[in-house]
């Protein structure tokens, strides 16, 4: 069974930036990835609030320069999910591709995107429905194509999708719209985008397309201001109202409100050599350049407390 002194469970940008200090520290590092590394990043068509980036690139560009930083320094790369997570004297990883053994593990397993929970959802995923406008807004170019929410997330799908048409509606809840505000007003000034405050999806509405398969055609509107109700045509419903943290493979630990990981602020859960970074901890404010801190911090963590596993007599208690 392979040892690792770092095993690091996610491929964001805080799972990347602690596989490079991990490499850096001289740690034999791994890092599992069940899709591609990047996590969020590759929702971002530009990045540009990241420091020292003069001009934006892509979320995809990101995150391709973090993961070849890492092997760049020694970090390993394996495409494994993992389902189980053990420890005795040590930590055991049960992967969809054989079992491993690491001192420490990092866990960036990041959030998922939430459902708005309304029939024709799920139903219609991946036919007009989707969660990624980077990912699927080309298919929609020239067409009517509508955004759920009202954060940070929703904004960039929004401006986004308003390069490719200029029939881009975004529903909110809110009376207002909670992105940052300078996002907001970009948003508010776009020509191609129309917004509707205090409004929530009750039904996503399907029809058959000329080859017989059911794709989105309509949506069911609700205003929560009076509670009337209208059928709004759409070719594209892109959900975007937040995330949700994926800790389940560490059911019993603490979590704040939404489920997020509690740490200490060297990212150490109460379990001993198991940290949490990025969007499955618990933070007042989430960011890839929090992320890749996070990261950081908690590969340095891992490192000092091997060092203290390693300086104390054998049989003595955990660090």
């Amino acid at each position: 069974m392979d040892g690792y002194d770092i095993a690091i469970i996610g491929g964001g940008a805080a799972g990347l930036s602690a596989a490079q200090y991990g490499a850096l520290a001289g740690l034999r590092t791994i890092v599992f990835e069940r899709t591609a590394s990047g996590g969020q990043c590759l929702l971002m068509d530009e990045l540009e609030n990241y420091p020292g980036l003069a001009e934006p690139v892509s979320g995809f560009e990101f995150a391709e320069r973090l993961e070849r930083q890492a092997r760049h320094f020694g970090a390993e790369f394996r495409s494994a999910e993992v389902t189980r997570l053990d420890r005795d004297e040590e930590f055991t990883l049960t992967t969809d591709d054989g079992e491993v053994r690491a001192r420490t593990v990092i866990l960036a397993t990041g959030s998922e995107q939430r459902r708005l929970g309304v029939p024709g959802e799920e139903e219609l995923a991946g036919r007009g429905v989707s969660w990624c406008a980077v990912c699927d807004g080309p298919f929609f170019r020239g067409r009517r194509v509508m955004v759920v929410g009202g954060g940070d997330s929703a904004c960039d799908e929004a401006l986004f999708l308003a390069r490719l048409t200029d029939r881009v509606t975004l529903v909110h809840r809110g009376e207002r719209l909670r992105a940052q505000r300078s996002l907001a007003a970009r948003v508010l000034a776009e020509p191609h985008i129309t917004v509707q405050f205090a409004t929530k999806v009750t039904e996503i509405r399907g029809a058959p397309n000329p080859m017989g398969f059911e794709q989105v055609a309509a949506v069911t509107l609700m205003s929560l201001r009076d509670g009337a109700e209208r059928v709004e045509p759409t070719d594209a419903v892109f959900v975007c109202i937040g995330s949700d943290p994926r800790s389940a493979l560490v059911p019993d630990l603490p979590k704040d409100a939404e489920g997020r990981l509690l740490t200490d602020d060297t990212m150490q859960t109460p379990i001993p050599g198991l940290f949490a970074v990025g969007d499955v901890r618990s933070t007042p404010f989430r960011q890839l350049i929090v992320a890749a801190g996070e990261g950081a911090v908690a590969a340095h963590s891992a490192a000092r407390f091997i060092a203290r596993v390693d300086e104390r007599p054998h049989g003595g208690p955990d660090a």
